[in-house]
């Protein structure tokens, strides 16, 4: 699978939806984006730095699944592109004032998702606002979300996306959709989307589950190959969610 997207194509999208780098050119902005913090010893990423946010959200499911997942994926962002990446993670729920500061939704789990009639509301604002929501099942998350979906956008028919979407090529190519990381009922993984637009605003994967991939190596053994295939669909997704 070859490279598709330009790096620096992909680094002025993160600038441009970062916001607050106007004033600095592409070498001071990279050479800012970690900032030492001498008290503590550690350091902190540059305010413009793209932030990712695990949703923390209702009905019972195992938000919080996988907590490695997200640092993991990020550094590969950080290692692999040019984009100014935050790699902590950060949760949010739905009614957080803070919501809007991230482009880029992942929920994983097993089990239940369900959003009030307020989440709902809020998360379409935030979708309409050019907000992404990805949502790995981790298994046992799929007729429960697709239903959830479907009553999100309900003027909205909840399809799945053919093998020649922008979402399978946007970095790396995956010629025959979404990767296999993980057995679960041993059928072929399947990515659903909400297009608004032309725009896919929500993606849900099943049968697939690249948020375990992106875990570290102990915790499900899989082989370098399938951690390499599932970070970097990752990487797909997030290229998506900032460019289109």
């Amino acid at each position: 699978m070859g490279i598709r997207a330009p790096k620096t194509v992909i680094w002025l999208a993160a600038i441009v939806l970062a916001g607050s780098a106007a004033a600095q050119t592409p070498a001071e902005l990279l050479e800012s984006q970690l900032q030492p913090d001498p008290m503590q010893g550690r350091y902190h990423p540059h305010p413009s730095a793209i932030k990712v946010a695990r949703l923390h959200y209702s009905g019972g499911g195992d938000w919080y699944w996988g907590n490695s997942a997200i640092p993991n994926f990020l550094k590969f962002v950080r290692d692999n592109t040019e984009m100014p990446v935050d790699t902590i993670e950060r949760q949010v729920r739905i009614t957080d004032p803070e919501l809007f500061r991230y482009p880029f939704l992942f929920a994983t789990g097993h089990g239940v998702i369900t959003f009030s009639p307020e989440e709902k509301e809020r998360l379409r604002q935030y979708l309409l606002a050019g907000g992404f929501l990805f949502v790995n099942d981790s298994y046992g998350m799929d007729q429960n979300f697709r239903k959830e979906m479907a009553a999100l956008f309900p003027e909205r028919e909840v399809v799945e996306l053919p093998f020649d979407h922008p979402i399978y090529h946007s970095f790396y190519d995956f010629s025959n959709g979404p990767p296999k990381i993980h057995e679960h009922d041993n059928l072929p993984p399947r990515g659903y989307a909400i297009v608004v637009n032309g725009r896919v605003v929500v993606y849900f994967l099943v049968e697939s589950d690249i948020g375990d991939g992106w875990e570290d190596e102990q915790v499900h053994n899989d082989p370098p190959e399938k951690r390499q295939e599932a970070l970097r669909m990752g990487l797909n997704i997030l290229t998506y969610a900032l460019l289109y």
